[in-house]
């Protein structure tokens, strides 16, 4: 299979993508036709996951989110930091593709599903009202503080920030995974109760929920980080690679947080 014939398959997984004709899903380098005997997946194209892919002996990357620091990849001119990349990009020989717009739009979002299935919360996933933004009703309520230390364990996220409630048993949850829009609409909310996240303005939902727990309201919001909010949708990529296609090898890699923490 060429690496074109996959990317043909991956997206007729989806339905309708939003602005399909600005789509960030595309091939970012290297040669679309490309016959596969090792993919990669991965959430960020990071020069070490670079390294280990081309170590692995890889001919396809598929990342989620942007190799070259934009949404569509433009590639900074006179950048030693983009030269240097695009450098590593061509002796590594790999074809790297951005599989997000399409991942999103699948029923159930692939980037929720394998969020939610590697956090192991038993519960109902109900396809969100517009894209990238689902919901989730937990069979058993737990408090913010309980949940975001089943994060931090089960995800392996080094620091889940809480803002609002702690203590409140809560059970219906807004899975607004890596930054997608709509995230102020749902913490408003009156049927949710806590808000998931990987990335959030402090001084706009940080303090809005903030505001509504010192209120009393049962309201949270948590902050994952980016990465470790949708990292395990790209795992679970992987997982359904080498689950239905056995003429090449599947491997996931893990890029880490983008943040290095003191202790």
């Amino acid at each position: 299979m060429k690496a074109r014939e996959l990317i043909e398959k991956l997206c007729s997984w989806s339905g309708p993508i939003p602005n399909p004709d600005r789509t960030c899903d595309t091939v970012k380098c290297g040669d679309p036709e490309k016959e596969l005997r090792k993919v990669a997946t991965a959430m960020f194209a990071t020069p070490e996951v670079i390294r280990g892919v081309r170590q692995w002996g890889g001919d396809l990357l598929i990342v989620h989110e942007p190799t070259f620091y934009s949404h569509l990849d433009e590639h900074l001119e006179n950048d030693p930091v983009t030269a240097a990349k695009e450098k590593l990009l061509r002796e590594s020989g790999l074809t790297v593709y951005r599989f997000h717009d399409h991942a999103h739009s699948r029923k159930p979002d692939l980037i929720g599903e394998g969020e939610l299935k590697r956090l192991g919360l038993k519960g109902r996933f109900i396809q969100g009202p517009h894209w990238a933004v689902n919901r989730f009703v937990a069979d058993a309520p737990v408090t913010p503080l309980e949940l975001a230390e089943m994060i931090e364990a089960r995800l392996h996220i080094e620091h889940v920030r809480i803002c609002g409630a702690r203590d409140v048993k809560c059970s219906k949850l807004s899975l607004c995974f890596g930054t997608p829009g709509g995230v102020f609409e749902e913490l408003r909310r009156d049927d949710i109760e806590i808000v998931l996240t990987g990335e959030a303005c402090e001084w706009s939902l940080g303090e809005y929920a903030r505001d509504a727990g010192q209120f009393g309201f049962s309201k949270a919001l948590l902050i994952l980080g980016h990465c470790g909010s949708e990292r395990d949708g790209m795992r679970l990529l992987a997982d359904l690679l080498s689950e239905q296609y056995r003429d090449f090898e599947t491997r996931y890699f893990e890029c880490g947080e983008v943040y290095s923490y003191t202790r």
